[in-house]
């Protein structure tokens, strides 16, 4: 039996406990990590199912507890244009409720997944009064910033292999997606979803990364061997 399925009966209190887990949570006042607690709302999203969709107005802040999340538009004429891969431990969602804004995107589940939606009143709640919550925020949208600034650069001008590369590299930033250290449970079918190729031109990048000695892939899951070469690959 999956992790989420043993976890079904008692969603809520899993994913306010992975919440509160979180770098800016250590600080909190007692009232406010029960405010968060009580507010936060986590649902179970089945694969192919829709978190956000583009022109929805902002009221959540989406943390992805368990699963895989992808953010993607899609032209008037049906083409879909990936964004980014959000896994276990990562948050997204912010900019549009820092502006007030509808959701430019939408965030669709690769797997089944758990996915936890703290209201924006409780987000602006933190916003207003926790410094490390600041902290955390300011990192996360400077990260986001470079991440984004990547994916134009190896949408436009990278090979394959070099776009599987930058597309994993980011997968185990530190910073957005704490947790992940080596290895991380995805399958080449999500792969060719998150970088916008075909399954076979994914099997054939991983191969090649894999003889450069930059990972090693396994079933339903990759394993890092050298993080700082896979995030300079495109530079070689």
């Amino acid at each position: 039996m999956s992790k989420i399925s043993k976890l079904a009966s008692d969603i809520k209190t899993f994913g306010a406990q992975r919440v509160l887990a979180s770098s800016w949570a250590s600080s909190l006042s007692t009232e406010l990590r029960k405010r968060v607690e009580e507010e936060t709302i986590t649902k179970r999203i089945d694969k192919g199912r829709y978190v956000c969709r583009k022109g929805e107005k902002a009221t959540e802040w989406f943390c992805v507890v368990e699963g895989l999340i992808k953010v993607s538009i899609e032209s008037s004429e049906g083409k879909e244009v990936s964004f980014i891969g959000v896994p276990s431990g990562g948050w997204f969602g912010e900019g549009a409720l820092l502006k007030n804004e509808s959701r430019l995107y939408d965030a669709i589940a690769l797997r089944p997944s758990i996915v936890a939606f703290v209201p924006r009143s409780t987000f602006f709640l933190l916003l207003e009064t926790s410094v490390t919550f600041n902290r955390f925020l300011l990192l996360q949208l400077n990260e986001r910033l470079g991440q984004f600034v990547g994916m134009v650069k190896h949408g436009r001008l990278l090979a394959p292999e070099a776009r599987l590369a930058t597309e994993l590299a980011a997968l185990f930033n530190p910073v957005l997606y704490p947790g992940h250290r080596e290895s991380i449970p995805i399958s080449q079918e999500e792969l060719s979803h998150l970088v916008g190729l075909s399954r076979q031109r994914v099997n054939s990048a991983l191969k090649k990364l894999a003889t450069a000695g930059l990972l090693r892939v396994h079933y339903r899951s990759i394993t890092i061997v050298d993080l700082d070469r896979l995030r300079a690959f495109d530079q070689q």
